[in-house]
């Protein structure tokens, strides 16, 4: 299909599980009511942010996927014709957990999951203790409406991650997100940070002439002491930013794309075309120096 109608939910989130997976069908619904028919959700939307804190209670949040919740947004998939992109706290086994996304094809059928690679450890934003690094590699998933390749948050900054999605022929790209400022935070700061985030992945749109799609959270969390910046958007394949959320509201977006523009893209600025694979052998080193 050339042309497709991307949605996603950015949205607050409690600290009740039931509740916040209902909340986020009820916002598929209406999603898909205004024309969606490719829907991505925030990172871990079942829950609040939990990684602000090292806590042992919070692997209870966890579930195997598929599992519970994949069948649920399973189903609604099915029901509407739309394809869901979830990202849920995964328990692999006893001790073994994934910040993982799931996949449901607009028949309902679970076309699998993408374990977040990248996993950051910073002040409010413990997920070491939480996350056992992926382990599938980078994934791509035929959905009925379009090829798409999903990444999850700390992999945004990463464009090594973006290019090889980009490379196994993802038309769209996907950041499932959850990121957001400290609440004693100056606002020139809080400006800066918001625009790189931003910025770094609408360079992935660029080098790889494919529309990015990026869903974050909104609300206060941490009792207060952190603001979930929404700030949601998509962007064309030259990076041009076709909507960008509010920092504060919840939101349902519907865009149309028009994935044909990739080749024009492409080839009027044909990056890929120009890539000398033969010298990038140097980029698996940890940092090139005299050190063997």
């Amino acid at each position: 299909m050339s042309k497709v109608k991307v949605g996603y939910v950015q949205m607050s989130c409690s600290a009740n599980k039931a509740d916040n997976l209902a909340k986020a069908i009820e916002k598929v619904r209406e999603t898909a009511a205004s024309g969606a028919q490719i829907i991505c959700l925030q990172e871990l939307f079942t829950s609040l942010y939990f990684c602000d804190v090292e806590d042992y209670e919070n692997f209870k949040l966890a579930e195997p996927i598929p599992g519970p919740s994949t069948e649920s947004l399973g189903a609604v998939a099915k029901e509407l014709g739309v394809v869901i992109i979830a990202s849920l706290f995964e328990k692999r086994t006893e001790g073994l957990y994934h910040n993982t996304t799931a996949v449901l094809d607009a028949d309902g059928s679970y076309l699998g999951k993408y374990r977040k690679m990248h996993i950051p450890d910073d002040p409010a934003y413990y997920e070491k203790f939480y996350f056992t690094p992926g382990d599938l590699g980078y994934k791509v998933f035929k959905t009925k409406f379009a090829t798409i390749g999903v990444l999850i948050c700390w992999d945004q900054w990463y464009p090594e991650a973006a290019r090889i999605t980009a490379l196994m022929g993802a038309q769209i790209l996907f950041y499932p997100t959850a990121i957001g400022w400290a609440t004693n935070q100056d606002e020139a700061t809080n400006t800066e940070q918001y625009n790189a985030w931003q910025t770094i992945q609408r360079s992935h749109a660029v080098a790889n002439g494919i529309h990015v799609v990026s869903v974050n959270r909104t609300g206060f969390e941490q009792d207060g002491l952190m603001k979930f910046w929404g700030g949601s958007f998509v962007a064309n394949p030259f990076g041009t930013v076709l909507h960008q959320s509010s920092h504060t509201d919840e939101e349902n977006v519907v865009l149309e794309l028009d994935l044909s523009k990739t080749d024009r893209y492409r080839t009027h600025w044909p990056f890929l075309r120009d890539r000398r694979i033969d010298s990038y052998q140097p980029i698996t080193k940890r940092y090139i120096d005299d050190e063997q």
